[in-house]
């Protein structure tokens, strides 16, 4: 493992005891078990529902699982599910969810650009959930090993954040403010992190075996999408301050694009 690695792997084991405590709270979990398909953009559920109809005993991995969402809600929906992710404490949270709950789910720590712990041809359907890609220093090998671990015809579906938001910063929603060009890629800051772009990501998955079959470009389901969940913002803003988030005459941001998901076949 590389040090820029090593940094990020430290980081998530220290923010998933910190801030990030607020994607685990019994409200947050009790809405998942209520409603699975909340824990996706109803565009991507529909993709995933388009794909796998039934996901009752199908073999699902989620590399770089994160607040695991994704991962309980496939493990309601009946699928048979592997969380995979390099940071030890966000996996121990999770499984301590999934224990509380009773739920069979298998966590394995391991780097998603490597997936060393996860054998060839096992998985159905391979998901990877927003906020994944700007962790990843080596698209092609994180998609080669996502090509590997599927089963011939198996289906790989990405949710992220819109390569075209990544030039903007989005703390001043009146007017437009570019932050970089969006051909700088990084990486940025002390805990590394990259900003590809639409060619990168595609260019990624096509080299690596994949039949694109669909590529929805889609826009926040609500205000929240522009508020820093790392700081308590949120809390001071009224229903009326983030429904005027999501009109481009107020926030200029809000006419492209803010999410992207896309579905590919490994052939």
């Amino acid at each position: 493992m590389n040090n820029s690695t090593n940094v990020i792997k430290d980081n998530w084991n220290q923010w998933s005891e910190t801030w990030y405590q607020k994607y685990r709270t019994d409200e947050v979990i009790t809405k998942i078990i209520t409603s699975p398909k909340s824990a996706f953009h109803h565009m991507t559920y529909s993709i995933i529902q388009e794909a796998i109809p039934d996901l009752n005993g199908k073999r699902v991995l989620v590399p770089s699982s994160g607040d695991n969402h994704a991962v309980f809600a496939f493990h309601l929906m009946g699928a048979k599910v592997t969380s995979c992710d390099i940071s030890e404490k966000q996996l121990e949270n999770g499984y301590a969810i999934a224990k509380k709950h009773d739920w069979d789910i298998e966590f394995i720590c391991d780097d998603t650009m490597k997936l060393t712990k996860i054998n060839s041809k096992e998985y159905d359907f391979v998901y990877t959930s927003n906020g994944v890609h700007v962790w990843i220093n080596d698209l092609k090998s994180m998609y080669n090993n996502i090509q590997r671990v599927l089963k011939q015809d198996g289906t790989y579906i990405m949710f992220d954040i819109h390569p075209f938001m990544r030039p903007f910063g989005i703390a001043s929603r009146e007017t437009i403010k570019v932050e970089k060009p969006y051909d700088l890629i990084g990486p940025f800051g002390e805990v590394p992190t990259f900003k590809w772009r639409m060619q990168d990501i595609m260019n990624a998955i096509i080299s690596s075996n994949f039949n694109v079959r669909r590529i929805e470009e889609m826009y926040a389901e609500d205000g929240s999408f522009w508020v820093d969940d790392s700081t308590d913002e949120g809390e001071r803003l009224s229903e009326q301050d983030l429904e005027n988030y999501c009109n481009w005459h107020k926030n200029p941001l809000a006419a492209i694009p803010q999410w992207l998901s896309i579905k590919a076949i490994k052939v």
